[in-house]
């Protein structure tokens, strides 16, 4: 019987992440869902059953990154699938913002993302692997919001990232997306579902007319870590109910 291909999806306690596990795990990937959250990410694993594994991870951290595929290449094997999913926003004033909070948003989404692509990479390109490396950007790679400044920024890098490192890795028949999501429906959304007054801005915003669920997002991961999606990279979709196109608000 042949090995499934190994599939790791970091930030994937809850929310997107989980729902990206669940799809690569329908399309026939062993998955391991990273997380920081201990008890959060092996309780999702066991959730999604099957031969799922859970491992801890600080996304800040690069030596924890390094560890983490020490520790999945020698007891599982290279990952032929990487899905960058962990991240963080941390909202607030924009005069107000410390470096050091600038410097932990970047460090999770930003280098944490470069440092565990690379390592992928690096092991894909020694065994000889045709992956598939995804990366999570988001619609504020493009559009801005003042109070997630740090976020902005981090998303935009990650869309550059994405670009060059897809060139660096075609000769190696390596493919690098991203997937850039608008309002979806997660635990960072949480404060603007509660409020009236906020849901209707984004919802004037959005073609649409309603906030995306993880699945929708998981579903076009699914495809970019696909066979179906094998003339693709360098790319960043955008799922984000028709946001990107709009020029006013109403």
């Amino acid at each position: 019987m042949t090995a499934k291909p190994l599939a790791l999806i970091t930030g994937a306690a809850q929310g997107i992440g989980y729902a990206c596990a669940e799809a690569l795990a329908e399309n026939g990937y062993r998955v391991i869902l990273s997380d920081i959250n201990a008890e959060g990410v092996a309780e999702a694993a066991r959730t999604l059953g099957g031969d799922a594994v859970s491992l801890v991870c600080d996304m800040a951290d690069t030596d924890a990154i390094s560890a983490m595929f020490d520790t999945i290449e020698s007891e599982y094997g290279p990952v032929s699938a990487l899905v960058n999913n962990a991240g963080i926003a941390a909202p607030g004033d924009f005069l107000d913002t410390t470096l050091e909070q600038f410097r932990k948003v970047i460090d999770i989404n930003l280098v944490g993302t470069f440092a565990a692509l690379q390592r992928a990479a690096r092991t894909m390109v020694e065994n000889k692997i045709q992956g598939s490396i995804v990366n999570m950007s988001s619609i504020n790679a493009v559009v801005a919001i003042p109070s997630i400044a740090a976020y902005c920024s981090s998303k935009g890098g990650v869309m550059q990232l994405t670009k060059a490192s897809a060139l660096a890795l075609a000769p190696h028949n390596i493919r690098v997306n991203a997937v850039g999501p608008g309002s979806i429906d997660t635990a960072m959304m949480a404060g603007v579902n509660a409020n009236p007054e906020a849901m209707k801005m984004v919802m004037s915003r959005t073609p649409l007319k309603r906030v995306g669920k993880a699945q929708e997002i998981a579903n076009v991961v699914a495809f970019l870590t696909s066979d179906k999606a094998s003339y693709v990279t360098g790319e960043t979709i955008y799922v984000d109910g028709g946001r990107l196109g709009m020029n006013y608000t109403c």
